[in-house]
């Protein structure tokens, strides 16, 4: 879980009623991107829309659902005189009231991260981990050693010792990343081809060089990989652009990565849904 979510799931079980106010999406210049979440009590707030007046205006309404013990819905913010802010934009935000003595909100908090099957506990392995905490990003972080895994990890993390890393490829949820750097050539290859025998996964990054890939291919095409699935490993992973070695380096290019596919992603889901919807109003 991120934090807002982890944030979500205290408040459910203290019985504290709350409303989450989430960037639904935008048009123009705006201070938040759409899925950007903040959570809204009688007394304190977590998390931000970009501050200002429209988040101000946002809690205001937000506090009035929860003390007249209306719903939520969605409502539109023009970013001009009228909110006193300089973007030009417009904000549609959604506002969901969260009843604080009901099992509310399971799919509010399980919705909007990306589920990363992190394999490898090494040095780029921690560093990318400390990058992607804070954003929405749901780690898996898998290894053989389990010497190298946190006792105690982070929020949103969840560490996996196992002999048997491939099962954990199999267990993965349909739209998951896997990113492959493990201290182990010939275990790396192996996840790379297990991860290749699926088609319904969004990223899948392998650490090295285009030497590194050049062999696996030649040795996955040896043991039977269609080719033609080559295409969907990344390898280097980074963005273009930062050619440091670094472990902090490479994992704030990788962590870039990732946050381009969640936005990929985000996006196709709202294009999807606004047509899923244009389709059930004319029928």
């Amino acid at each position: 879980m991120s934090d807002w979510q982890q944030t979500l799931e205290s408040l459910r079980r203290a019985g504290t009623a709350a409303v989450l106010v989430s960037v639904d999406s935008i048009v123009g210049s705006t201070p938040r991107e759409p899925g950007a979440k903040m959570i809204v009590t009688a007394d304190r707030l977590y998390g931000t829309i970009g501050g200002g007046n429209l988040e101000y205006q946002a809690c205001r309404i937000a506090r009035n659902q929860l003390e007249a013990g209306e719903d939520g819905g969605l409502r539109r913010f023009p970013l001009g005189a009228g909110l006193g802010q300089c973007c030009g934009g417009l904000v549609n935000l959604m506002f969901e009231r969260l009843d604080g003595h009901s099992d509310w909100g399971r799919a509010a908090i399980d919705e909007g991260a990306i589920d990363l099957y992190l394999f490898g506990a090494g040095h780029v392995g921690r560093a990318l981990v400390r990058v992607l905490r804070d954003l929405p990003v749901d780690i898996r972080w898998i290894d053989t050693r389990d010497d190298m895994l946190p006792q105690k990890p982070p929020p949103g993390v969840t560490t996996v010792c196992t002999d048997t890393p491939e099962a954990e490829i199999d267990a993965a949820p349909a739209g998951a990343c896997f990113l492959v750097m493990s201290h182990d050539h010939g275990l790396d290859q192996r996840l790379c081809e297990q991860i290749l025998q699926r088609d319904d996964f969004i990223y899948f990054g392998l650490i090295g060089s285009r030497n590194k890939r050049r062999n696996f291919e030649t040795r996955m095409r040896r043991r039977g990989v269609d080719p033609k699935k080559f295409a969907r490993m990344t390898c280097p992973i980074g963005i273009r652009g930062i050619d440091g070695k670094q472990p902090a380096q490479i994992a704030i290019s990788v962590a870039a990565e990732i946050l381009q596919v969640y936005d990929r992603a985000h996006n196709q889901k709202q294009t999807n849904n606004k047509v899923t919807g244009c389709i059930g109003g004319r029928t």
